[in-house]
């Protein structure tokens, strides 16, 4: 196999994308690959179905997509297996990811009228004789770049939403999970015949970046922090607007009050699902020092108790460079005097990656300042909770975090620089469709789910309507030196006081 043929390595080839399983290698599908000239095509049929989509209304989109929503339930099995096959993902996994693709779908189509319709806003005494009015208008056409590490929630966490919304959407699809992207087009295109509503275009990164320059008019964009700052720079060009949400290394901290054991199952949950490859992944702990060594004994005996292989509970590494940033890490933490106490420099196995555990990495390392992406974990003792919130703050990444406690779990969570967080659980948040999802600093900005997530795929249009004849004539050239001491003499009373 050549170097170019590597398992799970994407190729054009023939005017066509190859796919193939990181695990056997085997061909997955060949969708074709689009030129600059396709994109384009794409996006000014996506502009006149948008048209038709807006047209519709909140009522008749919501039953389009749930439409939508029932034919991804009734074939979840299918999709798993296709997720499985393509990116490697265990099949259990992927059916959690399907299953809240679909629960945010439910909700964007059910909640889009409430929080986009049109409504009537209360206006102030100075201007009491107009009436306010507030909606949300679709953009138009959203392009959406996808990731390959989840490829059915996060595209979806974005595209569902813009579609409730009324924009017409144009997937590209990660790379590596192209065959995936183009499932969730084709559904859709089976419940929306009429237009080309929801529409996906294929390749590598020239494809994004085409997509970027296409006059879509918002870029929703999911990946790692450097191709964010290249999504951001492009779009600048034509000031279409992004949302991004880019790379993380959220950390859990564990309190001297945590249920240990709880503590421990969902670290290992939160770091290793996946095989690592999760943007809101636990890659570091701070466990307070008088439960450290219990602790990191309990993540030890519960992580090394996974499998690895094709079938097991931690499946490959997808992206087949990642391999090398994975080994560098954890040879880097050893080399500045970390200790594996489970995995270390032998797990890194191509393609896979054994569950490893570092404790005693200075802060400064490659494996604690740097996103993995990998089954690795890094467990640092600190003094107490003050300590463990400065060192997750230090980071200029701000995505999501983790807190074990009783008493003060809630305050320290509070105190994360992070878009969310998550108290006596890990990533539960991304699932939880009434809350907005996003980080801050290097992790983007912008929101996907609940209402800020409907709210990011619209523009808000405000209106005034006059109801009476102005009492307090100001925004006219007919007013008199009267009408503006009167209302010196408003201002006075309304505002003078100070309180």
């Amino acid at each position: 196999m050549t170097a170019a043929r590597v398992a799970g390595t994407p190729i054009v080839e023939d005017g066509l994308l190859i796919s193939t399983s990181p695990a056997t290698g085997a061909e997955v599908g060949r969708p074709a690959a689009a030129s600059a000239e396709d994109v384009a095509r794409a996006v000014a049929r996506a502009r006149e179905a948008a048209a038709w989509w807006a047209g519709l209304g909140f009522a008749r989109r919501r039953e389009r997509l749930l439409r939508w929503r029932g034919a991804i339930a009734r074939r979840i099995e299918e999709l798993a297996e296709l997720m499985h096959a393509e990116g490697g993902k265990p099949v259990a996994d992927a059916i959690v990811e399907v299953l809240s693709a679909v629960e945010h779908i439910d909700w964007a189509a059910r909640n889009a009228p409430r929080v986009l319709g049109p409504r009537r806003v209360r206006s102030r005494l100075i201007l009491a004789e107009f009436s306010g009015h507030l909606e949300y208008q679709p953009y138009g056409v959203v392009g959406v770049i996808g990731p390959w590490n989840y490829p059915v929630v996060t595209p979806v966490g974005s595209s569902a939403y813009a579609l409730a919304a009324g924009n017409a959407v144009v997937l590209k699809p990660s790379e590596y999970t192209p065959v995936v992207g183009q499932w969730l087009v084709d559904t859709f295109a089976e419940v929306v015949p009429e237009h080309p509503v929801f529409t996906a275009v294929h390749g590598l990164g020239d494809v994004g970046a085409a997509l970027c320059r296409s006059g879509v008019d918002k870029v929703a964009f999911t990946g790692s922090t450097a191709t964010a700052r290249k999504v951001m720079a492009e779009c600048a060009r034509s000031l279409t607007p992004v949302l991004l949400e880019a790379g993380g290394k959220d950390a859990m901290i564990v309190d001297s009050d945590a249920d240990l054991d709880a503590a421990a199952e969902a670290c290992v949950w939160g770091a290793l699902t996946n095989a690592g490859q999760t943007c809101i992944g636990i890659e570091r702990v701070y466990a307070v020092e008088p439960v450290f060594d219990a602790f990191v004994g309990k993540v030890v005996e519960k992580a090394g108790r996974l499998t690895v292989g094709a079938d097991g509970d931690i499946g490959p590494i997808t992206m087949p460079a990642q391999v090398d940033v994975i080994r560098r890490h954890i040879d880097d933490a050893l080399a500045r005097g970390g200790r594996a106490v489970l995995g270390g420099a032998d797990a890194v196995q191509p393609p896979y990656v054994h569950p490893t555990v570092l404790v005693d990495v200075p802060e400064d390392s490659a494996a604690v300042r740097e996103e993995t992406f990998g089954p690795t974990l890094t467990v640092n003792r600190v003094r107490d909770a003050d300590e463990a919130v400065a060192r997750v703050n230090a980071l200029p990444y701000g995505l999501g975090g983790s807190v074990f406690g009783r008493r003060r779990a809630v305050s320290i969570a509070r105190r994360l620089r992070s878009g969310m967080a998550a108290v006596n659980s890990t990533l539960t948040f991304v699932g939880m469709s009434t809350l907005p999802f996003g980080g801050v600093g290097d992790s983007g900005f912008g929101r996907i789910h609940g209402d800020d997530g409907l709210r990011e795929f619209a523009r808000s249009k405000a209106t005034t309507r006059r109801r009476a004849r102005s009492l307090l004539p100001a925004m006219t050239f007919e007013r008199t030196p009267a009408d503006v001491a009167r209302l010196v003499k408003v201002a006075k009373l309304l505002y003078g006081r100070g309180r």
